[in-house]
């Protein structure tokens, strides 16, 4: 396989550049001075924020967009060998990668490169990680299957050695991976014209599993059927999270929530467990956990594994933010409708004002007229509850739709 010294930019070739996950790593490849080109059937959005940038784009796939001054040809499995681009790459025997091998060479270049997969919810999962990871300030580089509203597009190059990406089976690309931490959200049937049944995907999986070092980490469901087929010979680091206490091969769960309980408008809170335990976190970031994301509790230990206090500062950085943009202020749900909203009317301000001291801000006094109590940014609502007798403030991170 072709190997690409980052060192040493060269011009690179993008056969297809125009999906969501080529047009992506072409961006990475020109950031980092590289002479990129690339070619597509026809001209979109992506293919257009590739010309503002700089990058040749070639509508229409012809032999000669294959010069002679291409050092390496990238394309996808959806490029067929009869494609006149690939065939001119071969007949001049100019060295080519497929985007899975490119991806797994750029990933080398970080120190933490995370990579979540499962049949269902990378580009949700990817995107919630990528959200949090910006809220405190670790100037990550993502790869995302999806348009992130918040950095713009499906990529950010950052300055760290913090890289996510989603790692999609189809076709066993995620085997040519380095990831350092892995998740694994569910294994499901799927992409039945690449793989031959159920147990040939899961094959897959505990091949990504395996590509995990010693030192790394893999995240997994634990509800996944025959979980130890997949983790038992793992070398790295297991942790588990599950809707119920016992994973499905008789194992505790790492991770469990309890007292499931949704408000009128479905958002769920819980209590978390932790190694069967409460898990010993503020009561806060705990609340934060439950109402934002059910997922949250897992991805903040995975976090955890980069010594990073993620959540607290993210917390405190939403909040001190919006009090430096914005007034406080109060508006109905029915001012508005395209947002979520927690729903609840608050019952106090003392966790609030707390938070608030840290950041250097003068206490708050709220007024309650049966109304919720939302602060005017679209990043954050913050309301109190009572739970087991303690009143606790919860923050909801949320987009407008």
């Amino acid at each position: 396989m072709y190997k690409i010294d980052f060192s040493k930019p060269i011009h690179i070739h993008f056969i297809g550049i125009g999906g969501i996950s080529m047009s992506g790593l072409a961006e990475i490849l020109k950031d980092a001075g590289f002479r990129v080109s690339g070619s597509d059937r026809s001209k979109s959005p992506l293919t257009e924020t590739l010309e503002r940038k700089g990058i040749n784009v070639f509508y229409g796939q012809r032999a000669g967009n294959i010069t002679d001054d291409i050092d390496c040809v990238v394309f996808t499995s959806a490029i067929h060998k009869d494609n006149p681009e690939y065939v001119a790459t071969m007949e001049k025997g100019i060295p080519h990668l497929t985007r899975a091998q490119l991806l797994g060479e750029i990933m080398q270049n970080y120190k933490t490169p995370i990579a979540i997969s499962g049949t269902h919810g990378k580009t949700t999962t990817t995107s919630m990680v990528s959200e949090i990871l910006l809220h405190a300030g670790t100037d990550p580089t993502l790869s995302i299957g999806g348009m992130l509203k918040s950095i713009g597009g499906n990529i950010r190059v950052g300055s760290t050695d913090l890289f996510v990406t989603e790692a999609c089976e189809y076709t066993n690309s995620f085997l040519s991976f380095f990831p350092r931490i892995g998740m694994i959200l569910n294994i499901e049937e799927d992409h039945l014209d690449f793989f031959k049944d159920l147990e040939d995907i899961r094959n897959s999986f505990h091949k990504f599993a395996k590509l995990l070092p010693a030192d790394g980490c893999l995240i997994i469901n634990g509800a996944i059927d025959k979980l130890q087929e997949i983790t038992g010979d793992l070398d790295c680091r297991v942790i588990t999270f599950n809707k119920e206490a016992v994973n499905s091969d008789g194992s505790a769960a790492d991770y469990y929530p309890s007292d499931i309980t949704y408000d009128e408008f479905g958002h769920p809170s819980f209590t978390l467990h932790r190694h069967g335990e409460l898990c010993p976190v503020d009561p806060v970031l705990i609340s934060l956990a439950a109402v934002a994301f059910p997922g949250m509790p897992v991805i903040s230990h995975l976090f955890g594994l980069l010594d990073t206090d993620i959540l607290g500062k993210s917390l405190v950085q939403c909040v001190g933010d919006f009090l430096r943009r914005h007034p406080a202020g109060r508006v109905k749900h029915s001012d508005i409708p395209q947002c979520m909203h927690s729903g609840v009317r608050p019952t106090g301000s003392d966790d609030l004002n707390g938070l608030l001291q840290q950041i250097g801000q003068a206490p708050v006094q709220f007024a309650f007229d049966g109304d919720p109590v939302i602060l005017d940014l679209p990043a954050v609502i913050i309301r109190t509850v009572v739970r087991h007798g303690q009143a606790h403030t919860l923050f909801l991170f949320f987009r407008p739709l």
